[in-house]
């Protein structure tokens, strides 16, 4: 199979590209050295909208698809593996939000992630419990209008500089893996505590200094949070009769990026420019 990307994806590369050699590959070794958070690369990142370009325009992000998501990652970690885990985890927390999410929940914690005041991490691993995510232990018991969680994860990606996190915990044992709910946790949520720092091999700046490990414990531990932050799973509305058939995948219908002048280290603009392909159809079998 031979697939030409459409014109919109390459300048994205392009534009990622001279970004991550000017501002952040000169942080990069002292950020491995000293296991800090590459708070250069977000700034960076953030300034010109590509932390958490994933967020839906509705909610103040860009709009942007899996492949444009792909190729930030892929050209922030050719320079610095700890600063590409800020776009990454962004979407890996996110996305059960966007999944499965309220509303509410969606207008309350993605505008702020789309503006870069909040990181939103991940946390489903457990000490016991890593690649056989089913054996999580953590539980969460309902209490009233409350979720009462109690357990200890591991190797959160950017724990404790991040705000929010999406949590598994158990909440019906009997039913085993399908017995597993998401919840939004907060880092101020009453319960919260961020364990000792584990040494690594790489990616040494994941997550930050303030929290004083590399890959600490994370929530929850004993934290309480409202029922309104569970995610809820609910039937894609084409399995239901009578409903319209299953949606179609494709590129991106528009590059909001090319929207956005990004200065380069050069101090040229990669300049935007109007699509020319609205969806990557020129895949063809060799």
């Amino acid at each position: 199979m031979t697939c030409v990307v459409p014109e919109q994806y390459e300048l994205l590369r392009e534009t990622v590209r001279d970004l991550a050699e000017a501002k952040i590959a000169p942080a990069a070794a002292d950020v491995d050295a000293n296991s800090r958070f590459p708070a250069e690369a977000l700034d960076a990142l953030t300034g010109a909208g590509l932390h958490a370009a994933h967020i839906p325009e509705a909610h103040g992000g860009e709009g942007a698809d899996a492949l444009a998501t792909v190729i930030i990652i892929e050209e922030v970690a050719r320079v610095c593996a700890s600063s590409s885990l800020i776009p990454a985890v962004n979407k890996l927390g996110t996305v059960p939000l966007l999944l499965a999410g309220s509303e509410e929940l969606k207008r309350k914690y993605l505008p702020a992630v789309a503006r870069g005041e909040a990181l939103f991490s991940y946390a489903l691993s457990e000490a016991s419990a890593g690649s056989d995510a089913a054996g999580i232990r953590t539980r969460a018991v309902r209490d009233g209008d409350r979720w009462v969680l109690n357990g200890t994860k591991m190797w959160i990606s950017n724990a404790g500089v991040s705000q929010y996190y999406t949590v598994m915990a158990v909440t019906d044992p009997a039913k085993g893996a399908r017995g597993i709910s998401a919840f939004v946790v907060e880092k101020t949520d009453p319960g919260v505590s961020f364990g000792e720092s584990e040494k690594k091999l790489g990616i040494k700046g994941s997550p930050p200094e303030a929290s004083s490990s590399p890959t600490p414990a994370s929530p929850p531990t004993g934290s309480s949070v409202p029922t309104a932050r569970v995610l809820a799973r609910r039937s894609p509305p084409w399995t239901t009769p009578g409903s319209p058939s299953r949606p179609r995948l494709s590129a991106s219908p528009r590059a909001p990026w090319t929207t956005r002048s990004t200065t380069s280290s050069s101090g040229s603009n990669s300049a935007a420019r109007s699509p020319t392909s609205r969806a990557c159809s020129s895949c063809s079998p060799t």
